[in-house]
């Protein structure tokens, strides 16, 4: 049972990182050039900016694989460390067993939790984005 829970865990990290490695995307202020011009063409400048800031050699920086990893290892110390003085009562055995429920528990808390933090890029390539953007017409009022 416990293998197969392990398999399971591990697959879902492994979807995770599959899908969660796209860059974090501007979000647009509604103004009269995106209400003009429709979010298809919004996205189309989007693209051509993202181009244009790639070829200077400019990369986004942030992944939410990245946030997942770092909240799983927060999640799983800080679980670890609660679980193990939640068990004091139980004695070493109490010790053990809440410390690896606590840091499972505190893994997967953190897993899901970082990868669901706001993605927010590298400022010079944020700053690009945005100036490439507003010569557009564009507003940018922050990321996803």
């Amino acid at each position: 049972m416990l293998n197969r829970l392990w398999h399971r865990f591990l697959v879902f990290v492994l979807l995770m990182s599959i899908t969660a490695c796209a860059g974090p995307e501007p979000l647009l202020r509604s103004n009269k050039h995106l209400q003009m011009y429709g979010k298809q063409m919004a996205q189309q400048d989007i693209d051509a900016c993202r181009q244009k800031v790639e070829e200077a050699g400019l990369r986004p920086g942030v992944y939410q694989s990245g946030n997942a990893a770092t909240g799983a290892v927060l999640g799983l110390t800080l679980g670890g460390a609660i679980g193990a003085s939640a068990g004091v009562i139980g004695g070493i055995t109490g010790v053990a067993i809440g410390a690896v429920a606590g840091g499972g528990l505190g893994m997967i808390i953190g897993l899901v939790g970082g990868a669901y933090k706001p993605l927010v890029p590298e400022p010079p390539y944020a700053d690009a984005m945005v100036r490439c953007l507003s010569e557009k017409g564009y507003e940018v009022s922050g990321w996803q």
